[in-house]
């Protein structure tokens, strides 16, 4: 078993933020961050993060709970594995009371593995000279614990001497299991590249052949630790750079990142074998950065920077793409001593949406009206899922490089009408405000009870009546306790929302009041004159007048 303190002193260590942020991408919201919610299927964000309360609440499904609940419902794991996954992720050391963890154990043969696969390398010229070659250095050989795996036999019989257990070491990703039951090595007679978490710990290894295999390249597979989707190559080393200089170069290899970071550009990180998914956006978008796409210039690195161009445009990132001429990759230019050169296609990076726009146009004969035609379409495609000042802003570029009025890609946005669908209605603020501050001051309670009624609440009115009854775990209050436009009052503040709200009442009663034919008329010119020239002048005053419902009786 874990030990609690253990679990107590895990939960205070991580940030519910970056947590989720690893798995779905987060946009901050003022004190909160919002997203689509990844437990049923919606277009409009209702998913909240608060930091503050280290919690997470659905306003559409309901979902809600801390960063454990989180992990379990979205990997689908037990509470146990959900807080080893947790300290796999975190690099954090779990006590148990009794028994050991799956996940420290394969962590355990991951690094053991790194740490032999390092040493290896020393002894291996072959793969010392292919290193040299490419330009790379010492240090950064040490930087990134690039190694060497040889030959399977090798393998196990480390795992035995060592006395790393098999099944750990296959569930980590090391070995793997036949048909006939029988273990064999995974990486064999390559150059290892560890790939670490962006917490800086190891889940798998990237190997780079140097016997002429037909797969050049080959990757862990996908394990309870490593996930190729959501990883990218050198993050952990990046990460600061990355925060600070407000910028991310995303390329395509190992050996590129290594040469990056090796010539100063160390804000650099590469997919793992794999072309860039939407499931990289939550880590691309920490530190909000502006995205590099560089990429090799043939004809398949094109098409892979305009499949992600299009991606990020669509996720709302800023960036650019860079394509290196004449077959080269970074890596080759940085090694030939050109990196003044990579300096300054990068400072000149084509923003991201005219490149698809040229990209895309570059691909049709205009000439041909279909071709154009469908041009034409493609563009319009791409710009509707723009957000709507972003569509406008590029309508005239499309236009322009397509040879066709921009009246063709239809009515342009309205801002004004943009900004009348974020208004906020003013009657809810107040009545939401006073719930919010009843959730966080039930203390209060008995001056809003002394001076409303609950039908005052209108619609919220079966929220208010929860609220009297103690209710506060309702998942309508957890959610309110994260919105960042509804706030907590203090004592005036909340005398002056009473007030407000008290106004509308007998506003709205005064106007039933006149209407009602079947009220007495001496009775009705009482209530009438009383709303009018008593009740409503003194709450205008500042004088917060209770409700007393025999008034109406």
């Amino acid at each position: 078993m874990i030990d609690n303190a253990s679990i107590e002193s895990l939960k205070n260590s991580i940030d519910i933020v970056d947590v989720i942020g690893n798995y779905i991408e987060l946009k901050k919201a003022g004190a909160n961050y919002k997203a689509n919610c990844p437990f049923h299927g919606e277009k409009t964000p209702s998913f909240v993060v608060s930091p503050s309360k280290q919690i997470y609440h659905c306003f559409g499904c309901g979902a809600g709970g801390d960063t454990i609940k989180f992990v379990m419902e979205i990997e689908k794991l037990s509470y146990p594995e959900a807080i080893e996954k947790l300290a796999s992720m975190y690099n954090f050391s779990l006590r148990y009371s009794k028994g050991s963890s799956d996940y420290s154990d394969a962590k355990r043969v991951l690094e053991a593995v790194q740490t032999w696969y390092v040493k290896n390398l020393d002894q291996n010229p072959t793969a010392q000279t292919y290193l040299a070659d490419r330009g790379i250095s010492a240090a950064s050989i040490e930087k990134f614990g690039i190694g060497y795996v040889p030959s399977g036999m090798q393998v196990m019989q480390f795992l035995q001497r060592t006395m790393l257990p098999t099944p750990q070491a296959a569930e980590a990703g090391v070995i793997a299991q036949g048909e006939r039951g029988e273990y064999y090595a995974r990486l064999v007679e390559r150059i290892t590249f560890p790939i670490y978490s962006p917490a800086a710990s190891i889940v798998g290894f990237g190997g780079r052949t140097i016997t002429n295999h037909p797969a050049k390249y080959i990757n862990s597979p996908q394990t309870k630790l490593f996930n190729k989707s959501r990883l990218l190559y050198g993050y952990h080393l990046a990460k600061e750079s990355i925060y600070s200089k407000k910028q991310i170069i995303v390329c395509e290899g190992y050996l590129d990142v290594v040469m990056f970071h090796q010539a100063g550009f160390d804000t650099a990180v590469a997919t793992l074998g794999t072309a860039l998914t939407a499931e990289h956006l939550p880590l691309l978008r920490k530190g909000d950065p502006k995205v590099i796409l560089a990429y090799d210039g043939d004809n398949a690195g094109v098409a892979a920077a305009l499949k992600a161009a299009i991606m990020l445009s669509h996720a709302g990132f800023d960036g650019g793409v860079v394509l290196f001429p004449d077959g080269q990759d970074p890596a080759d230019l940085i090694a030939k001593d050109q990196s003044e050169a990579v300096a300054r296609l990068l400072r000149t990076s084509k923003p991201l949406i005219p490149f698809v726009i040229e990209k895309t146009i570059e691909s049709y004969d205009l000439s041909d009206p279909r071709a154009k035609e469908a041009a034409f379409a493609h563009i319009k495609q791409f710009l509707d899922g723009l957000s709507p000042i972003i569509k406008d802003a590029y309508i005239p570029l499309a236009a322009t490089q397509l040879g066709i009025s921009a009246a063709l890609f239809g009515k342009q946005t309205q801002p004004s009408r943009a900004r009348e669908s974020f208004s906020q209605n003013k009657e809810d603020q107040d009545v939401l405000d006073i719930l919010k501050t009843l959730v966080e001051e039930p203390n209060l309670m008995e001056i809003v009870l002394d001076m409303v009624d609950i039908k005052m609440f209108g619609r919220y009115a079966g929220y208010f009546d929860l609220l009297v009854k103690g209710e506060l775990n309702h998942p309508f209050f957890v959610g309110l306790k994260i919105k960042d436009d509804v706030y907590v009052l203090d004592e005036e503040k909340l005398m002056f929302s009473l007030r407000k709200i008290l106004v509308r009442f007998y506003d709205t009663e005064l106007k039933r009041i006149v209407a009602d034919q079947n009220i007495p008329f001496a009775k009705k010119s009482f209530l009438i004159r009383k709303i009018k020239t008593d009740i409503i002048p003194r709450l205008k005053r500042g004088e917060l007048v209770a409700y007393d419902k025999d008034f109406f009786s």
